[in-house]
């Protein structure tokens, strides 16, 4: 049975060579092989329905060229694959992730506006792939915040205990445990609450504010109880704030190795393919790589 292998897109820059050497790593984990992809763009207006002009070619690629000579014969482990395609990136990229583990990218490539914090084609790919998506960000993103109380290897990821994403906790205790690395849980609660009450109606009670701490707490410790089982070497510290979830995964990202969050929350009329605001500002703000984890497939 063949191993899903990690996919990197790489296009020359700097930004996807850290993306190579990131899926590098990922693809020794899990000792599974490592796919580069190349996608040189021919459309000339970017037609999104256009995918893959003709079968990929493995060979003649300046790009790949560069890579093959970065890597060398990496005696085997893990084994390398070339392949370029062409078609509108943002297009395909989502395609590639069809089979794989991961697919990792860079957060900008050559074109687009250089004060953008992330490219267009990390958006759809982070949006519409099928797999969970890597977007190794910039070494000179600054988050101001407090270094985390413990040294060591972190996993951060994010929960909502309102509607929590088993496939998120999934990854993040997953990629814990490969790295020998703890996870940090954050399950964020909003406070102050809203309270909205009509002319001449009573005011509700006040809200005991650890109260609604040790619930989100209670409730964050119950999702994670199968994850503790099916992984007890690894330690999940959980941390129950108050506020907007963004801010305290952003921080959070502070000299973490990676951050794991959920491509959207669900919601019954919400279409297929989208992404949260909690997602969009980690992606573009957070100062270690990112995961972004799409839904599992509905149960029949």
């Amino acid at each position: 049975m063949s191993t899903a292998p990690v996919i990197v897109a790489v296009e020359g820059s700097e930004d996807s060579l850290r993306a190579l050497e990131w899926a590098l790593e990922a693809a020794r984990r899990r000792a599974a092989p490592l796919r580069v992809v190349h996608v040189r763009q021919y459309a000339a207006w970017g037609q999104a329905d256009v995918l893959v002009a003709g079968p990929p070619e493995t060979g003649g690629d300046p790009v790949l060229d560069e890579v093959r000579a970065r890597l060398g014969d990496g005696n085997g482990e893990p084994a390398v694959e070339y392949v370029a395609q062409e078609g509108v990136p943002g297009a395909v990229l989502p395609q590639l992730g069809m089979g794989a583990q991961l697919l990792v990218l860079g957060s900008r490539g050559r074109g687009g506006f250089a004060g953008l914090l992330l490219g267009s084609n990390g958006l759809a790919a982070a949006r519409d792939a099928e797999c969970p998506v890597v977007v190794v960000p910039r070494p000179d993103r600054e988050v101001h915040a407090e270094p985390p109380a413990e040294p060591g290897p972190r996993v951060v990821v994010g929960l909502h205990v309102d509607s929590p994403d088993e496939a998120v906790l999934t990854l993040a205790f997953a990629e814990a445990a490969l790295r020998g690395a703890r996870v940090q849980v954050i399950a964020a609660y909003p406070w102050p609450p809203q309270t909205w009450t009509a002319p001449g109606q009573p005011v509700p009670p006040l809200v005991d504010q650890a109260a609604v701490e040790n619930e989100t707490r209670t409730l964050a410790e119950g999702f994670l109880a199968p994850h503790r089982k099916r992984h007890p070497e690894v330690r999940a510290d959980t941390r129950a704030l108050p506020g907007g979830a963004a801010g305290h995964l952003v921080a959070a990202s502070r000299d973490a190795d990676l951050v794991v969050v959920g491509r959207h929350r669900r919601r019954l009329l919400a279409p297929a393919r989208m992404m949260g605001s909690v997602t969009q500002a980690v992606l573009l703000h957070a100062a270690c790589p990112i995961a972004v984890v799409p839904p599992a497939p509905p149960e029949d």
